[in-house]
């Protein structure tokens, strides 16, 4: 059948789109639903605020009265300006298994971006990198996270078909929570502790938590400017605070840690149990039950996925990154955990993977980004 291709201009058009992945993917095991609340948030601009300095189109793929695909175009100005860049993206697509619906829905955002004068596409990726980005292409036996996308093995295929090539890749690591420590972490932990005159922060209560989340999301909204971490734009007050409100109440404190110096935050981890499966039998909504189900899971869950992290410039290189990580793996090891899902490291960020495979850390998961030349 013909594909007839639909911009969003009503509420009724945008639950078709946000609902239509979980009819894509229904009886898919290891696909989570997204937390549908945070959704109607994400998609609403008048809550987000990535749209005020973003051109942005959201797309419906019919045939017949059929919706059986999605996609949203995106062009963050911010990012464009500050990079120097022309470069559009394209995010959250989703469609049945039929390659002339992915090649209708990406022909409609490249022509789109064309006509705003942009000259490369990339995607999948949101508005910055805190949202999803790239499709899985290694590791499809495995559960998504909750920041992660989840995709059928041909949807890459697919959108490669359409002339898309590799920009980057991200590995995912897998960690065993070890009952003990190899030595150079030790000597490394213990020589912060003495010379560094850095202070540990740790937390027990949400309460206790709550002041130091702005001031760690300023120190990463420094750290991932300054080092032009990939698809990143500064994010401004209101978006840190939302960013805030949407972790907070699922952020479990024990597994926030923060370093500073002279009264400043110069460090940060962030990690949470999976809470992956409380969220699939909740179908994504939060109430009336699904909440119980979602701490049920954290509850119960052995893994423990890290989020964000960061240190400040002129403190890299002193161990800092060892001393949160003893920590972290200290709290899930009392906590009963068993493995860590280090979210995404970018391939050449060797650094940072030289150090998870110095721990005997798994590559188990692997992303791709794809860029096209318009």
């Amino acid at each position: 059948m013909d594909v007839d291709i639909r911009e969003v201009k009503t509420k009724k058009d945008l639950k078709t789109f946000i609902f239509l992945p979980e009819k894509v993917h229904a009886n898919h095991p290891n696909w989570v639903h997204p937390v549908y609340m945070d959704e109607w948030k994400y998609f609403n601009p008048k809550k987000n605020g990535a749209f005020s300095y973003s051109d942005t189109v959201l797309l419906l793929a019919f045939q017949g009265e059929k919706a059986v695909g999605r996609i949203m175009g995106i062009i963050n100005s911010r990012y464009n300006e500050y990079r120097k860049e022309k470069t559009a993206r394209f995010g959250y697509l989703e469609t049945e298994e039929d390659e002339d619906i992915v090649r209708s829905l990406l022909s409609y955002v490249e022509g789109w971006a064309r006509k705003r004068g942009m000259a490369k596409i990339i995607g999948p990726y949101g508005f910055s990198d805190q949202d999803p980005e790239g499709f899985l292409i290694e590791g499809f036996e495995n559960r998504a996270t909750i920041a992660t996308y989840y995709n059928f093995e041909w949807m890459p295929r697919f959108v490669e078909k359409q002339g898309y090539g590799k920009d980057v890749d991200y590995f995912v690591y897998k960690l065993d929570v070890p009952k003990e420590f190899p030595e150079f972490y030790k000597r490394i932990y213990e020589r912060v502790q003495r010379k560094g005159n850095f202070e540990m922060v740790e937390f027990r209560k949400r309460k206790e938590l709550k002041p130091w989340i702005k001031p760690i999301l300023r120190l990463m909204n420094e750290c991932y400017t300054g080092s032009s971490i990939y698809g990143y734009a500064p994010l401004d007050e209101k978006e840190m605070e939302d960013l805030a409100k949407r972790y907070m109440p699922v952020l479990d404190p024990r597994f926030v840690k923060a370093v500073k110096k002279d009264d400043e935050v110069v460090a940060f981890i962030v990690g949470m149990p999976d809470i992956t499966e409380g969220i699939q039998k909740a179908k994504g909504h939060l109430f009336p039950f699904g909440f119980l189900k979602i701490l049920r899971a954290a509850k119960r869950t052995k893994q423990l996925d890290l989020l964000l992290g960061a240190i400040k410039e002129k403190y890299r290189g002193r161990g800092l990154d060892v001393f949160m990580g003893v920590k972290i793996m200290l709290s899930a090891h009392e906590a009963g955990l068993e493995v860590i899902d280090t979210h995404h490291e970018l391939e050449e960020n060797v650094k940072v993977r030289a150090e998870m495979e110095k721990i005997e850390g798994k590559i188990y998961k692997r992303f791709r980004v794809f860029q096209k030349e318009l």
